[in-house]
């Protein structure tokens, strides 16, 4: 799994994300991963580019729910808030626990506002 990295979002502005699980076929390891990109129009259209990708590398996919992402790297600061229609509201918590491993010096901050 080492092979996959946690976090792949655009570099600035605001856009939908996804929280992924990927797991080995039949249990084993597992962990989540965080996905987002201004080029999605909804949710799915970011797990749709995802899920084949991580299936060629062997593994199981799970949407765990989706959301927003506010992304300023000038000032260093992300905010994850909102929900994901088809999807669900992802857990922003897990997310930003998440992102705190990529992003170390950035101030990261979640919220269930919609906007």
């Amino acid at each position: 799994m080492a092979a996959v990295r946690d976090v792949e979002i655009d570099p600035d502005g605001t856009f939908k994300y996804i929280l992924v699980q990927l797991q080995r076929p039949g249990g084993g390891e597992q962990r989540d991963i965080v996905r987002g990109t201004k080029a999605a129009e909804f949710h799915n259209h970011i797990f749709e580019k995802v899920n084949p990708e991580m299936e060629k590398l062997g593994y199981e996919c799970k949407c765990l729910g989706g959301g927003k992402i506010d992304h300023n790297s000038k000032e260093k600061k992300i905010r994850v808030f909102g929900l994901s229609t088809g999807y669900g509201k992802a857990d922003h918590s897990v997310t930003v626990e998440i992102l705190k491993k990529v992003y170390t010096d950035y101030e990261i901050t979640w919220s269930d506002d919609k906007k």
